[in-house]
């Protein structure tokens, strides 16, 4: 018999790759440099979206899981939500009250993720502007991004999950890994960042075990030149992108399940806010600069979440709830992108600014093949 997790979690993913397959078919089937007005509508989409689903846990949360007895709350109660207090004989308040628990957790793990992707923009920036990608393209590149990235942080998120069912102390491990993380990021907030082509992990590979095409072929992946099938260097930023998501995956999946231990909750916030991600790339490219603050105000997010990890023990004594981590996370970002506002850069930004637009020049030899 196929559980309602399964036909829950199948409706969600073909809602997914439906909305990415009618933006990239219907609304973009020419490749074009994204609009900020076409970039501010599709996020907003992607916010209503996310706060529609909160809504839906709100009111019908239960769902997800197949919970129609109150010893199938019970069950998934024991489960993920040990720390929420059932009410016995009282079916229907008791359901409100994981309702109301579980949307909490979505928001709260939807909004983590989402801060954190915003660091991902820096790098994806970066990496457009070291590979010379047409801005044109940047488009289709993050498409196949994302569902690359869905894959693997349904991979990643479930074999997490598991493993925290199975040893509990994981949860320390993600603590102190995600606290040791936060540490050097504030360290490093100050550095200029770069990216050497030729010297990438995933370019060494790929020109390793891969014939790939010296130059850039308008938006193809792939040519076929003398009867060889090669790779050009698009897909193999396409490779990076999600090499790159990987690597974020590390941190930001860990923070969500300090927040929850459901994986289907740490799944669906996760895939709505790297939704939102790629449309957020082209409305906040250009603006990224004025927000200086933002690398310390994850930095310290991280840590808050690595430390509320390494404590969720004494925190569950007491009696510290889910809302308060929604308050303190929304307070850390609220600060540091008030105070960049208020006290901006003195720098130069003009830096900042030409990096997407001198991304439009093609590198001629980004990737070298080795056949």
């Amino acid at each position: 018999m196929i559980s309602n997790e399964f036909i829950f979690f199948a409706g969600f993913l073909i809602f997914i790759i439906g909305m990415l397959m009618l933006d990239l078919g219907v609304f973009s089937k020419k490749n074009h440099v994204v609009s900020f007005k076409e970039a501010a509508s599709w996020s907003a989409v992607w916010v209503v979206f996310a706060l529609a689903f909160y809504v839906f846990i709100r009111t019908h949360g239960e769902l997800i899981h197949g919970v129609d007895t109150y010893e199938d709350l019970v069950t998934i109660q024991q489960k993920y939500a040990k720390e929420l207090a059932l009410i016995p004989g009282d079916l229907e308040a008791s359901i409100q009250l994981y309702r109301n628990n579980m949307a909490l957790e979505y928001i709260t793990g939807y909004l983590v993720e989402y801060a954190l992707s915003v660091d991902n923009i820096f790098v994806i920036i970066l990496i457009f502007t070291s590979f010379g990608v047409r801005e044109k393209y940047y488009k289709k590149v993050l498409f196949w991004g994302i569902l690359g990235a869905l894959v693997m942080r349904f991979i990643f998120i479930f074999a997490a999950g598991s493993l925290i069912m199975k040893a509990g102390w994981i949860l320390y491990l993600f603590g102190a890994f995600l606290v040791f993380t936060g540490i050097n990021m504030f360290i490093g907030r100050n550095k200029d960042e770069a990216i050497e082509p030729q010297k990438h992990p995933v370019v060494k590979f790929a020109s390793r075990y891969f014939s790939v095409y010296p130059r850039y072929v308008n938006d193809k992946f792939f040519v076929k030149k003398q009867g060889k099938l090669m790779l050009t260097p698009l897909f193999v930023v396409v490779l990076i992108i999600e090499f790159t998501d990987l690597i974020f995956a590390v941190d930001s999946v860990p923070a969500v399940f300090a927040v929850t231990t459901d994986p289907y909750v740490v799944f669906f916030s996760n895939i709505f806010a790297i939704m939102g991600l790629r449309s957020m790339f082209f409305f906040l490219a250009n603006v990224m600069h004025l927000f200086h603050y933002l690398k310390v105000g994850l930095a310290v997010l991280l840590v808050f979440i690595g430390g509320k990890m390494l404590a969720h023990s004494y925190l569950k004594e007491i009696g510290f709830q889910t809302q308060y981590s929604l308050y303190i996370i929304v307070g850390i970002l609220l600060i540091s992108v008030v105070s960049s506002l208020l006290f901006p850069q003195k720098k130069k930004v003009e830096e900042s600014q030409a990096g997407i637009k001198h991304s439009g020049h093609q590198s001629s030899g980004a990737v070298k093949s080795k056949s």
